[in-house]
């Protein structure tokens, strides 16, 4: 089986909306997903982009994508990436297909200078955590992911000064 990686292109909008609402079943979060079509391309071949994603491939097949966005940390004075999403088919995991994914992500981090890739994981997702070890990821069990949304980002943004 070859496996190929690629920058998505507006063409796998679709292919990108379905990939993500497997990913919000596979987490038991589709109630929760509400990507559209539209609101996908604008966000990633919009006039101002705010992610890219890769799209992975099994012998022409697409199977598997990852999104990201760059970030920047302070303490190395340097951008990174944040891996929003890594998702593989589960009739497609352990071809290394995200492996691939994840070290062509690597890669990119390394070519345009970035000083680390993040992401987050359900706690529990044994296997993607397993993955990730192996790779030699290592958990940061010391902090606490954080999050506004709906009426809190809204109640928190009426506080602003204007």
């Amino acid at each position: 089986m070859s496996v190929r990686i690629r920058p998505a292109t507006p063409q796998d909008v679709p292919l990108l909306c379905q990939l993500i609402r497997d990913l919000a079943v596979y987490e038991k979060l589709e109630h929760e997903c509400r990507v559209s079509p539209e609101g996908l391309h604008a966000a990633l071949f919009g006039p101002r982009p705010s992610a890219k994603a890769l799209v992975g491939e099994l012998s022409g097949t697409a199977e598997g994508f990852a999104l990201y966005f760059t970030n920047f940390s302070t303490f190395l004075a340097k951008p990174g990436i944040y891996l929003e999403d890594l998702f593989v088919r589960p009739h497609a995991r352990g071809s290394g297909l995200g492996k691939a994914l994840l070290s062509t992500l690597a890669r990119i981090a390394v070519d345009e200078g970035c000083g680390r890739v993040e992401w987050s994981v359900l706690d529990w997702n044994e296997p993607a955590i397993g993955f990730y070890r192996r790779l030699g990821a290592v958990p940061m069990s010391e902090w606490t992911v954080f999050r506004l949304t709906g009426d809190s980002l809204r109640d928190v943004a009426a506080l602003a000064p204007r």
